[in-house]
Order: C-alpha cells, then sequence, then structure tokens
C-alpha cells in the first residue's frame, strides 16, 4: 500500500516543524562580512583558503563514491558471468 502526501510549506516552516535553528541572520552576517572583506581587499582574504574545508570533505566523498560505484559494477559483473556459467 503505498500514500501520497503533498505539503506546501516554506523552508522557514520547515525548520520550525523539524526543530532546526534559524540560520538565516548568521548566514547573511557571515556573506555580508565576507563581501566587505573583498571590497576592501583586506589581507588574509584568500579565497582558496576560504574553499578549503568544504573541497576536502566534497573530494573525499567523491573518492567514496566512486569506490562504491566500483563495488557495485563489480559485484554485478561476477553475478553475471556466474548467472553465464550456469546456462
Amino acid at each position: 500500500m503505498k500514500f501520497h502526501i503533498d505539503v506546501e510549506m516554506s523552508p522557514a516552516e520547515l525548520r520550525k516543524l523539524m526543530g532546526l535553528p534559524d540560520l538565516e541572520g548568521l548566514q547573511q552576517r557571515m556573506l555580508d562580512e565576507l563581501q566587505a572583506r573583498m571590497e576592501q581587499g583586506v589581507e588574509g582574504y584568500d579565497p582558496m583558503q576560504l574553499m578549503q574545508p568544504y573541497l576536502k570533505t566534497s573530494l573525499a566523498g567523491m573518492d567514496m563514491m566512486q569506490q562504491l560505484f566500483a563495488a557495485s559494477m563489480g559485484a554485478a559483473a561476477a553475478k553475471t558471468q556466474r548467472s553465464g556459467s550456469d546456462r
């Protein structure tokens, strides 16, 4: 039996329903500070350093996904070969 329920709500309403904090103010302050640093050309503003934490986790996640796909394809190929030899 399947149930399909459509719920129409804003992201703010969903956050409140799930009990998640509203980080919109914090995010806006961070973006404003980043923009101010970029406009001023403050020393220490290095876009690569800013993105480094995200790149590390993204690349690790991509490696893990590739390993998962390789293992899945290897298992599927082995199953296909076993099925072919049973005939």
